[in-house]
């Protein structure tokens, strides 16, 4: 009777000491086997094509190709490889972004090292593994949607498209919002993606004409 085999891992994320420990972690389990790392989600693209991974621990905030992106990519393009987002952040369009892009679990790095084993047999296998501040996030999405329906900005969303509408451009609302900027990109591309509109221009007109935010006098 055959063993069998070890569920392959790959691991994305833009900070190498991150990458090293999580890399030493999955050598304790016999179970798991760490193919292959990428430090953003253009890195990921490539390096699944070689090593064909069976779940891949994303970061969401990087250089070049942020987690979101490089999961809907890497699901569209792969759907038997499952994506488990794995973050510093819980902001509720962080984990929107994550789960509509295709990840099947999201988790925090403080996760412990059973919990984190755990969720990528579950992965594996199909099932989903949600950090409870992941969770809270979906109900504070499901309820905004019933209160705000045809657009689901978050409050943060929110906050950037005022500043879009004040002109301000993405370092400046990085400055003023005391963020990076790849965080701030981010929101606006899923601000763009919420309102269906390709530039900053076409969203500033929308919020404008439907008064999504407060402007001054």
């Amino acid at each position: 009777m055959s063993e069998a085999k070890p569920i392959r891992v790959m691991l994305v994320d833009d900070h190498a000491v991150v990458r090293s420990g999580l890399g030493a972690f999955l050598m304790v389990f016999d179970d798991l086997e760490l193919v292959g790392e990428a430090s953003n989600g253009k890195e990921a693209m490539r390096l699944c094509e070689q090593v064909q991974p069976d779940v891949i621990l994303m970061d969401l905030v990087m250089p070049e190709m942020d987690g979101a992106a490089a999961t809907r990519a890497i699901r569209t393009r792969w759907p038997h490889i499952q994506i488990v987002a794995l973050t510093s952040f819980k902001e509720d369009e962080l984990v929107q972004g994550a789960l509509q892009a295709g990840a099947i679990g999201y988790l925090l790095k403080n996760v412990s090292a059973d919990e984190l084993s755990s969720a990528i047999r579950s992965a594996y296998s199909g099932r989903p593994t949600l950090a409870p501040e992941a969770a809270q996030a979906l109900i504070h999405a499901t309820r905004r949607a019933l209160d705000n329906p045809g657009y689901d900005l978050t409050e943060r969303e929110l906050e950037v498209l005022g500043l879009m509408v004040e002109g301000l451009s993405n370092p400046d609302i990085a400055e003023r919002l005391v963020v990076s900027r790849s965080t701030v990109k981010f929101h606006v591309s899923s601000i763009l993606s919420k309102l269906q509109v390709t530039s900053r221009t076409e969203a500033v007109a929308l919020a404008l004409k439907n008064k999504l935010v407060k402007t001054a006098r």
